[in-house]
């Protein structure tokens, strides 16, 4: 099975750029891609996991400081069976 892993650091971003440009990479996403994205702007905080949540794509977060999270998104759950 093949995948592609897009990162994005958008950290030096801020809303709503990282929103708008997340948008776009998740358009690409095949079933079984991922994406590592990184925000440290608050808007972003707040209004990207709502987002992801909305489209149902799943996702799990991290504090890599005190300002910046991290998420690792997935399209959709993959079965290894």
């Amino acid at each position: 099975m093949y995948f592609m892993i897009y990162e994005y650091d958008a950290r030096s971003e801020k809303c709503p750029v990282p929103l708008v440009q997340l948008r776009l990479l998740l358009k690409k996403m095949s079933p079984t891609d991922f994406c590592l994205l990184k925000i440290s702007d608050q808007g972003s905080i707040k209004d990207i996991p709502k987002l992801l949540t909305k489209q149902g794509y799943t996702y799990e977060m991290s504090w890599l400081e005190t300002d910046t999270l991290e998420l690792i998104i997935r399209k959709a759950i993959i079965s290894l069976n």
